[in-house]
């Protein structure tokens, strides 16, 4: 019997370091038990700040918590080792695991490198400033403690565009080098919004790609993940990951469950993403997190009716990852945009009970942030999670009629035995309403799976309800006899 599927990203920004891959496989069980089908997992690769590098600022793609580099031999995270039993402790509970890959940049170099480059105005990319001159640059990478295991590449400044810092005079700035150019298929922001941080990956170098792709090769082979979160992509040649990915899902594995992140708040970026890399991989619905974080601090002048409205779930479910909050939103993150608490389980409910998108359920949410004193969420997010693999199937139907309480119900199906259910919420004050559930449920009774109402729904012969539902919360309502 196959079930809702729902991914959790399984980390926040400030966790403490080598606790990660242990704690997974600890927590499969459980995980798995309260509806949790696949882990996004971060950067398991070696970073420019060792120990304490959350992954983002890659140093040695190979090095997966093997070598001594950057002053530690296991990442952030923990060793080779861990990694690999906590992927193993995964599957063994029937969770998919997706890496989270970063192929834009690298930083940390091992040594220097001079060469002609020009500047860029950091606000208009296509702007040149001044004359060509020599910068030293950190562009050369030997990984001298992998010592050429696995790969004997070592990389150079001909395999960057570009980076942000000269040695030579100490500067700050955009230096793109001697004979290479902005890839052309990118996000226009800033006039090309193609260099992101550190040294900016070359992918119009064949050399290069040749390179990550023989990664991609022996990173499948050595972890066993199932998928990837594809950071970034709107820095990088839209074709790239296209290219890339069909390329390891003919040789590697085939079914290969991607999901790219591309930040964007206009829907129509994320569109032409789609359209340009052909649907080969799915994007976060970034539109739809900029909807809930408005929601959650408008309260009740936030028309509910209008939620979906521009987001990627409505226009492309099939191609969309939902999600309230992630790593880069959360409080004193670059992107922060965080949801507020109250709105919380009127975002979760609208993306883990509904037939749309594939959710994605933030560490963050579940185990809470100590570093910013946010407690956990998991008492409220495990009633959201089982209802959606007990219950949330079948045909849907929608009730976003009123500006502040809308619902819908689910029908379910023969498969699921007891499925289906209706959800009410609200950002205003008290209410219900009247809605089909199915006239297979005539006669029955329903109960708020949430524990946020205690009476009970009857179900006229009709195949109606009426669904209550506290001030600016949600109920979800389920057959009393399953």
């Amino acid at each position: 019997m196959k079930k809702n599927g729902t991914m959790m990203q399984y980390f926040e920004w400030y966790l403490p370091a080598g606790m990660l891959w242990k704690q997974i496989a600890e927590q499969a069980e459980e995980l798995k038990n309260n509806g949790i089908t696949a882990l996004w997992i971060p950067p398991p690769y070696k970073g420019s700040s060792g120990i304490k590098d959350v992954g983002y600022a890659v140093y040695d793609l190979y090095d997966l918590g093997e070598f001594d580099q950057k002053g530690t031999v296991p990442t952030k995270y923990g060793t080779k080792d861990e990694l690999l039993a906590a992927i193993q402790a995964a599957h063994q509970h029937g969770m998919q695991v997706y890496a989270d890959i970063v192929l834009d940049h690298k930083m940390g170099a091992d040594a220097t490198e001079t060469v002609a480059a020009k500047e860029y105005n950091p606000e208009n990319r296509n702007e040149q400033e001044g004359a060509s001159k020599e910068v030293t640059v950190w562009t050369h990478f030997t990984f001298p403690g992998r010592n050429k295991k696995y790969s004997d590449f070592e990389w150079h400044w001909n395999d960057f565009v570009a980076i942000d810092w000269d040695e030579k005079r100490d500067e700050k700035g955009i230096f793109k080098f001697r004979g290479k150019e902005w890839q052309e298929n990118v996000d226009g922001e800033l006039g090309n919004y193609d260099y992101l941080m550190g040294a900016d990956i070359d992918l119009n170098n064949p050399d290069v790609v040749e390179e990550l792709t023989k990664w991609g090769y022996w990173f499948l082979k050595t972890t066993d993940v199932d998928g990837f979160r594809l950071d970034a992509v709107k820095h990088m040649e839209f074709t790239f990951y296209r290219d890339w990915l069909e390329t390891l899902r003919k040789e590697v594995k085939e079914e290969l469950f991607s999901v790219g992140e591309y930040w964007q708040s206009d829907y129509n970026a994320l569109k032409n993403y789609i359209e340009t890399t052909e649907g080969t991989l799915s994007l976060f619905d970034v539109p739809l997190h900029f909807k809930f974080s408005e929601a959650s601090n408008q309260g009740n002048k936030f028309d509910m009716r209008t939620i979906f409205d521009g987001t990627l779930t409505k226009d492309d479910p099939l191609r969309s990852v939902t999600f309230v909050d992630n790593h880069d939103t959360q409080p004193g993150q670059s992107l922060e945009s965080w949801v507020q608490d109250w709105f919380k389980p009127l975002a979760y409910a609208l993306t883990l009970l509904r037939a749309e998108g594939y959710p994605c359920v933030f560490y963050g949410d579940y185990y809470g942030i100590p570093h910013n004193n946010i407690q956990p969420k998991k008492d409220m997010l495990v009633p959201l999670l089982k209802a959606r693999e007990l219950y949330a199937y079948g045909e849907q139907h929608d009730y976003f009629d009123h500006a502040n309480t809308i619902g819908w119900t689910r029908e379910g199906d023969d498969e699921h035995e007891g499925s289906g259910l209706a959800v009410v919420l609200t950002n205003g004050s008290s209410g219900d309403k009247v809605m089909y559930v199915g006239k297979k449920f005539a006669g029955h009774q329903f109960r708020d799976y949430t524990g946020n109402r205690t009476e009970l729904v009857a179900i006229g012969e009709d195949g109606n309800g009426k669904f209550p539902v506290n001030g600016g919360s949600v109920s979800v309502w389920v057959d009393k006899k399953d």
